[in-house]
Order: structure tokens, then C-alpha cells, then sequence
């Protein structure tokens, strides 16, 4: 009987073990004595868009730091040597319900902290969630979060960081959807005028003869169909704090040479009025036109130029920041399913397809294909669910083959992967690095599945 019981016995190994973590929803940490990261699943990258070879060695305020979550569980858990409960908030916007257990030796001394969160939005339905810690809660912001993960955009929010504290104007530069206005918002809210008004206008959305009253305001009777009461406008509107003009290169040439006059001694004067009016903003504005060369061909004034391109941001199309492709996935993942009262995932393959597509609508696009995904999709969004459009331009995706034999099955597999990986990378050490193996095994796995590809 016990022999029989013994030969029925399913040993799991090590690397099984964490493959079978990896199939968890929830999102586990482990941490050391020293607080320094020695394990976490699969799960980290839809939270944060991290793979785990990102994070594993990292001391956990190192991540705190850069603002992937909020508020740190850790400083408690470690301090009182109990279990601790707590509401989180990722960088994407994901709101977690995390635990972290401490795991202590026989001098009551930590040796371990294990930490799971699970998304609240899995339990939406559930009464007074929210009601949990909600003094360690901070208010979340409207703003939408920009993504960094990225060395290019990680360079210009720190260009960012030190230019926000000056007055000088800013001009950003970039194709269209690449989220201009949102970064003017966050050079607004990390400055000195944070706490007062941040006013936008759309230079390209509004006639002519409409745009200069919406800047500048009007008194009673400047024009006809002017209000009884007048309009400050949003120059006024913004005194004190930001003013941001997108697209600034479709503004008319008749109120560039009023809006220099803003710029250079912060006053101006009504539409119908005699009076001068003081004003202290500071001027942010965005297009995806060559202002430059405009000013060569006499459309856009050298003066109101140079004025503005005082401090110049380029920002780099989505195209050319594979990186953050998945947390901006799941960033908006999160966001429509709130929206909607969904809790959809995304499969593994629709990923593998989105960070191959060129993206030409830039992070927009995504948002709005992101959208269009929560709505029309399934519990899981699939490869069938994307536009035609989307799979055609990537062409076809690798299948795994009607294998026999589970060894077959994990031989296409790691096919697929190590190609797939090779082609992205072209080097032994980055293969290595994106699939979590030694680069010993990742050349023979190259000179295996690669020979076709290796010049």
C-alpha cells in the first residue's frame, strides 16, 4: 500500500516549481534580509512591464524609488516583523491589494519577506474593498502616467526634471500621438507653479477669427456675438501657472505677433479694450510641424521662433521605445477595463505581435486600439481580435506544429523563442539575457536553431 502511494507520488522539481508560480495571477516577491529582490514571477511584467531578470538583485527601494508602486509595504513589514496588509498603486495604474509575510529564523530575525498582491479590480464586485488602510492611500491623480522604461524617455523625464523648475519656455517637438500634451501636463505638475492653472488649447482645433478671443479675451461689444459679460480668455485664465499651445505651427501669423508680445513682456491687451493686462505664465507648446523650415518659407515668424525653442524636447516615436510597448499595454488594458467594468487579459502571442507593429499612430494608436480590444473581445484578447491592418503589416506569426510528443512541443517551442530572440538582439549575451539562461546555453541554442541567421 505505501509502496504503491510512493509510486503515485507526482515529485515536483525546482524549475517546475517556478514555472507553476509563473502561472499565477498574483504578483510574488521575495526578499532577502537585506531587502534586495532574489524572487519574482512572470506577473511583475504585466504590473510594471518588467521581465524578472529586470528586477531579480535589485535592492526593492531602487524600484520604489522610480516610482513603479505606491505606497512601499516593505519599511513596516521589516520593522515590525509581522504580516502587513496593504492598497497599492502601480506605475500603469493597477490597483493592488498586497501582503508581504516575513519569514524569521530562530533569533527572531528575518531571513526572508514573501509578498503577493492581487489586482483589486478581480474583486470589483466585492463591498468595502476600499475601505482597507485607506489612511496609507494617496490621492490618484487624473493625469495620465507616462511610461519610462525606455532609456530615451527615461533621459528626457530627467531633462525634464530640470528644466521644470525655470520659467523658460518650452517647445516639444515629436509625431503626432506621441503624447506631447501629456508631457506638458507633467512639466507642469513636477514645477513650482503646480498648484495653479494648467490651461490648453489646441491651436489647429479653432477658426482664426475664434482663436484670438479664446487667448487673448474680449470686453462687452468687441465683436458681434461677443458675450454681454465679456471673457477673460485663457492667457488670463492661466496667470500664475501654464499656458500650452498644441500644435503652435498652425497658429496665423496676426497672432504670433500678440503672443510674442505675451512672451517677451507678460502683458497684453484684450479684444476691444485700451487697457493692458499684466500676466505671469509660464508658455509650454507642442508640434509635430518643422517650425524651422516654416520660418524659411515665411509661414511661421523667426522672432516668435526663438522665443519659444528656448528649451526644446523631442520626443521619440513609440516605434523607437519597444520597451515600454507592454506596460503602456497594460497601462490602457487597465484603464478600459475600469472604464468598462471588464476584467479582460491579453494573450502572450497578441503581446508578441503589438511590440513587431511599427505603431505610425504612435502611443494614440494604442490607446484607442486598447479600447477598442476591452470592447470587443472575449475574457482574453486574442490574436483575432486585432485589425487586419495590425497582423498583415507584422505578417505571419510563428505556430507552434501539431506536435506528438511534449518533447516535440518544447523543441518548437524553444525554437520559436531563440530565433525569435536572436533576430531582435543578434548577439549570444542578449538572447541569454531575454530568455533567463547562461550564455553558454544560448550560443548552442543559436548554432542549433539559428545557422540560417548567423552570417
Amino acid at each position: 500500500m505505501n509502496r504503491k502511494s510512493e509510486e503515485n507520488t507526482l515529485e515536483i522539481t525546482v524549475e517546475a516549481l517556478l514555472r507553476i508560480l509563473d502561472y499565477s495571477s498574483d504578483e510574488i516577491f521575495v526578499l532577502d534580509r537585506d531587502q534586495r529582490i532574489v524572487y519574482v514571477n512572470r506577473t511583475c511584467e504585466k504590473h510594471y512591464g518588467l521581465k524578472p531578470s529586470d528586477i531579480i538583485g535589485k535592492l526593492n527601494f531602487e524600484l520604489f524609488n522610480k516610482g513603479y508602486w505606491k505606497p512601499s509595504i516593505v519599511p513596516e513589514v521589516y520593522e515590525t516583523k509581522i504580516p502587513c496588509y496593504m492598497k497599492q498603486e502601480t506605475y500603469i495604474g493597477t490597483e493592488l491589494m498586497t501582503s508581504a509575510i516575513p519569514i524569521l529564523n530562530e533569533k527572531n530575525e528575518i531571513e526572508l519577506v514573501v509578498i503577493t498582491a492581487s489586482e483589486l479590480q478581480r474583486y470589483k464586485m466585492l463591498k468595502n474593498v476600499d475601505s482597507v488602510n485607506q489612511n496609507q492611500q494617496e490621492p490618484v491623480m487624473a493625469l495620465r502616467k507616462i511610461i519610462a522604461n525606455c532609456e530615451k524617455m527615461e533621459k528626457t523625464l530627467e531633462f525634464c526634471k530640470k528644466i521644470a523648475g525655470t520659467d523658460s519656455t518650452v517647445l516639444i517637438l515629436g509625431e503626432s500621438g506621441t503624447g506631447k500634451g501629456v508631457l506638458a501636463q507633467h512639466i507642469h505638475q513636477i514645477s513650482n507653479r503646480k498648484n495653479q492653472p494648467f490651461m490648453n488649447i489646441n491651436c489647429a482645433a479653432i477658426p482664426e477669427e475664434l482663436l484670438e478671443s479664446e487667448l487673448f479675451g474680449y470686453k462687452e461689444g468687441a465683436f458681434t456675438g461677443a458675450k454681454s459679460s465679456g471673457n477673460e480668455g485663457l492667457i488670463a485664465a492661466a496667470d500664475g501657472g501654464t499656458l500650452f499651445l498644441d500644435e503652435i505651427g498652425e497658429m496665423p501669423l496676426s497672432i504670433q505677433a500678440k503672443l510674442l508680445q505675451v512672451i517677451q513682456d507678460k502683458e497684453f491687451i484684450p479684444l476691444g479694450s485700451n487697457e493692458t493686462r499684466k500676466v505671469d505664465i509660464r508658455i509650454v507648446t507642442a508640434t509635430n510641424q518643422n517650425l524651422l523650415e516654416m520660418v524659411q518659407k515665411k509661414k511661421f515668424r523667426e522672432d516668435l521662433f526663438y522665443r519659444l525653442n528656448v528649451v526644446d524636447i523631442h520626443l521619440p516615436p513609440l516605434k523607437e521605445r519597444k520597451e515600454d510597448i507592454i506596460p503602456l499595454t497594460y497601462s490602457f488594458l487597465n484603464k478600459f477595463n475600469q472604464k468598462y467594468n471588464e476584467n479582460k487579459v491579453i494573450s502572450k502571442e497578441c503581446l508578441d505581435i503589438l511590440i513587431q507593429y511599427d505603431w505610425p499612430g504612435n502611443v494614440r494608436q494604442l490607446e484607442n486600439l486598447m479600447e477598442r480590444l476591452v470592447v470587443i473581445s472575449d475574457s482574453i484578447i486574442q490574436v483575432d481580435d486585432l485589425p487586419d491592418l495590425i497582423k498583415d503589416s507584422v505578417g505571419p506569426i510563428p505556430k507552434l506544429l501539431q506536435a506528438t510528443t511534449l518533447d516535440k512541443a518544447l523543441s518548437d517551442t524553444t525554437r520559436i523563442l531563440v530565433r525569435k530572440a536572436y533576430i531582435e538582439h543578434g548577439s549570444s549575451r542578449k538572447v541569454a539575457s531575454e530568455l533567463s539562461i547562461s550564455q553558454t546555453k544560448a550560443s548552442r541554442l543559436i548554432r542549433e536553431y539559428c545557422r540560417d541567421l548567423i552570417g
